[in-house]
């Protein structure tokens, strides 16, 4: 078939790039009757007036009285230049929904694109079942009308409040990953997504296209994307419309798709040839899928996808006035925008509107006439009702072993070393191992690094290139796994984000410094949850997990580059409704810590452990216990059982942890008589007050444990000011003294790097014994000696490439 297409292609390739006139497409079957066109053609014509009238209509919603001032909204917002294309596709793919009972779903990735998926699902009538008061009839279109970008209303995106979304499109170049995400273990579903052509220059969507690489025709569905070459964004003509045929076909079939044509703005044609290019690309997937199936072989097929050129603002004036519309970047969002201050504006939109013909599209009640809602397919086979879309419904509870069995044995805390990361990959084995067809792990190129190797044996990454003979000597590659990798955040956490919402579970491992490529994305997720709350018919839908390591803390032989804990920042603007952050300082934290997470549903979770190997801390009993608090004073690392403490010294991260225990240790050799209290925070939103964040501590927890009159030395992962934003509030805040993160770092040793920002031992030590009133002088002395060392420490480091052993070996000593 590629090659058919191709033969086909080759003959509009050297003809015009506009978008007018009859239709030029690459297959050219004419399989509709002219009957069908008619129906197809007033359907369209039927949702196009719907998508008007959201933009300018607030009452007289059939135009069944003259139009006037009164029933315009006085404040007009919307988008009108990619309605037409987006539901011209919707309404092809209705057809064969029906034609070959197809479970579909529909992703508009264009920005501002809600009213042609609105208007399909509104005639479709999932709108009315979902929002009984949005009736099929005139009062109800006129409240469907007057909510649309209205205060108390829902967006111009395709917002949570659409039934039958999944991504909202609010910042552009997600919809491929997205798409890919919701087909990943779904083996029936096709994903029939929207690309605007200015979305398609973003470097997220232009990544994206190589998802096909790991799209298994076996075990998953189909993503068939129509690209919308509409040809302008909000005033410039977009990068993909205005290169040539041949150029666009190559970039296409480079990406590894077979590019179909479907050009031209003269619509009996132009149903024609979509009907004929959207029923071949079908069948195309069915036919590769068939293959695959009844082979058992999977292969990469070069995936069938379609390049649709239409005006923008298609349907509407050509010219107003002087000034072109239909096809320029005029019909961008409100196309005549001042109908509150002309009158032949107005004249102008209501000969528009009429131009559609409601009264032949709709009935006396204001439904939809049978013969054009005969159209549309019924129950779930709607894409506006494919529960897919509201993934919570589908979504099951993970087979997550007892994380307890996995616990690494600690008879006394700070004293043996273990990489908490290479035992929670155990873990994380036997969840892939259980839950084989609902779980993935995503990640950059990371899980060999990220020390999550041991996945490997439940789930191999999946891998639809080419092999090579080496690929056996540990490469992991298969075409049938669990660990989704491409070096591009965007694009796993785009799969990630698609696959939970369309009802699965998953985890995304990163190194920390480079999470912040996918800050907004995480941004966007995180307000879509929050939506997801007010809206009493999504069901939740599992937690995006995401686990940061190769944290700053030992990022010493990258340098200053591969140093940013700043994530933490981010996730903390967004709403405490949706977000968590937690900081386990060793394995068995971290184990209870992602059990917790991997259980829990409309969360963003973020976890945060280095690596490397570390000093173990807590038996699991200890453990599940500090976990469960959140916050808690360590006992065994304590000398103020009864008394009043001179000092808190607390910490949060398991760099940080290791230093500040390692400074009491100090303050209590050189110090005896001093009475320290040693806090460690796992959960960071425990020190927001409880009247602001769900976890947050009450004023009498947070002084239990911190105290409101004592200096407390608070030594953080991050950057030290997220802490005294937490805490701003608290009662004692002038005594709270925040290390961490401040900037400063380059090619250092793990103490080095430390002493730069102040988090190391000997700062942490020097700091409690000059903000301790009751020492006066008396810790002069020590104060000398503690700095004396530090001095020592970094020019061993300076002149022998390594920190002294006796540091890096140390183990808490009482």
């Amino acid at each position: 078939m590629a090659s058919k297409a191709k033969e086909a292609t080759e003959g509009i390739q050297d003809m015009s790039i506009s978008a007018f006139g009859p239709a030029r497409a690459t297959v050219n079957d004419n399989p509709l009757s002219e009957e069908e066109v008619r129906k197809l053609n007033e359907y369209f014509k039927a949702t196009m007036y719907l998508c008007l009238g959201m933009i300018y209509l607030k009452d007289n919603p059939l135009l069944r009285e003259p139009l006037k001032l009164d029933h315009i909204k006085r404040r007009l917002l919307g988008h009108w230049g990619s309605d037409a294309g987006q539901s011209f596709t919707y309404i092809h793919m209705n057809r064969l929904i029906k034609k070959y009972d197809l479970n579909a779903i529909f992703i508009s990735g264009p920005g501002h694109g809600a009213p042609a998926v609105l208007s399909n699902s509104y005639l479709e009538g999932v709108y009315s079942e979902v929002y009984p008061d949005k009736s099929e009839d005139v009062e109800g279109m006129r409240r469907f009308f007057k909510q649309f970008s209205f205060p108390g209303g829902i967006g111009s995106h395709a917002t949570p409040e659409t039934p039958g979304s999944l991504h909202e499109g609010g910042e552009l170049g997600y919809s491929i990953s997205h798409a890919f995400g919701t087909v990943f273990d779904h083996p029936d579903l096709i994903s029939i997504t929207m690309v605007g052509d200015g979305e398609a220059e973003t470097g997220p969507l232009a990544t994206s296209w190589h998802s096909t690489k790991f799209l298994n025709p076996i075990t998953d569905g189909a993503v068939l994307p129509v690209l919308h070459l509409n040809g302008y964004k909000i005033n410039n003509p977009t990068v993909l419309a205005r290169i040539s045929h041949k150029e666009l076909e190559c970039l296409f079939i480079g990406y590894g798709w077979t590019p179909y044509f479907v050009e031209g703005s003269d619509l009996p044609t132009m149903h024609q040839a979509m009907a004929s290019t959207l029923e071949r690309c079908v069948l195309e997937i069915r036919e590769y899928q068939k293959k695959a199936r009844e082979s058992g072989k999977a292969f990469r097929p070069r995936w069938p996808m379609i390049v649709l050129r239409t005006p923008k603002g298609w349907t509407g004036p050509r010219k107003l006035g002087d000034h072109f519309l239909e096809g320029f970047w005029r019909a961008h969002q409100v196309p005549i925008p001042d109908v509150a201050s002309n009158k032949s504006s107005l004249a102008s939109i209501e000969q528009w509107m009429r131009s559609y013909r409601p009264e032949e599209l709709f009935d006396e009640s204001g439904a939809l006439v049978p013969e054009l809602k005969a159209l549309a397919p019924t129950g779930l086979s709607r894409m506006s009702a494919n529960p897919i879309t509201n993934g919570g419904i589908l979504r099951r509870k993970l087979h997550i072993p007892d994380f307890r069995t996995f616990a690494t044995e600690v008879k006394q805390g700070g004293v043996s070393n273990v990489g908490s990361m290479a035992l929670f990959a155990t873990f994380l084995r036997e969840v892939v191992r259980k839950n084989q067809n609902h779980f993935r792990v995503f990640g950059p190129d990371e899980t060999e690094s990220n020390k999550l190797g041991a996945i490997y044996d439940a789930g191999k990454k999946v891998w639809m290139g080419e092999y090579f003979d080496e690929d056996a000597d540990g490469g992991n590659l298969a075409y049938s796994g669990r660990v989704m990798e491409i070096l591009s955040e965007h694009t796993v956490e785009g799969w990630l984000e698609g696959y939970i919402l369309s009802g699965r579970h998953g985890l995304l491992n990163s190194y920390e410094p480079f999470i912040h490529i996918i800050d907004s994305m995480v941004n966007q997720h995180c307000k879509w949850l929050e939506k997801c709350l007010e809206v009493e018919w999504r069901v939740k839908v599992a937690s995006l997990n995401i686990l940061l390591t190769a944290t700053v803390w030992r990022q010493d032989h990258n340098g200053f580059t591969h140093q940013d804990p700043g994530f933490l920042d981010v996730v903390a603007n967004k709403s405490p409704e949706v977000v968590r952050i937690y900081l386990p300082p060793d394995a068995n934290c971290l184990l209870s810590v992602a059990d917790h997470c991997l259980r829990s549903a409309n969360y963003v979770n973020v976890i945060v452990a280095d690596k490397q190997e570390h000093l173990q801390y807590l038996n699991m009993e200890q453990a599940i216990a500090h976990c469960t608090k959140g916050v808690g004073i360590w006992d065994w690392a304590s000398n103020d059982a009864g008394a009043e403490p001179d000092v808190v010294m607390a910490s949060c991260g398991d760099v940080p942890t290791h230093e500040s225990l390692a400074a009491t240790a100090l303050l209590r050799e050189y110090l005896p008589g001093l009475k320290i209290r040693f806090v460690n925070v796992v959960d960071l939103f425990k020190l927001i007050p409880e009247h602001e964040h769900p976890h947050g501590l009450s004023d009498h927890e947070y002084r239990a444990i911190f105290t409101n009159d004592k200096p407390v030395i608070f030594n953080f992962h991050s950057y030290p000011w997220l802490i005294h934003r937490l805490t701003y509030k608290r009662v004692g805040q002038h005594n709270l003294h925040v290390r961490g993160y401040k900037e400063k770092g380059n090619i250092d040793t793990p103490l080095e790097l430390a002493i730069r920002n102040e988090t190391d031992r000997f700062s942490l030590a020097i700091d409690a014994i000059d903000r301790i009133p009751t020492l006066g002088n008396t810790g002069a002395a020590a104060r000398e000696a503690l700095l004396n060392r530090q001095i020592a420490a970094k020019n061993y480091a300076f002149h022998e490439g390594i920190d002294p052993v006796k540091l890096t070996s140390w183990v808490w000593p009482f």
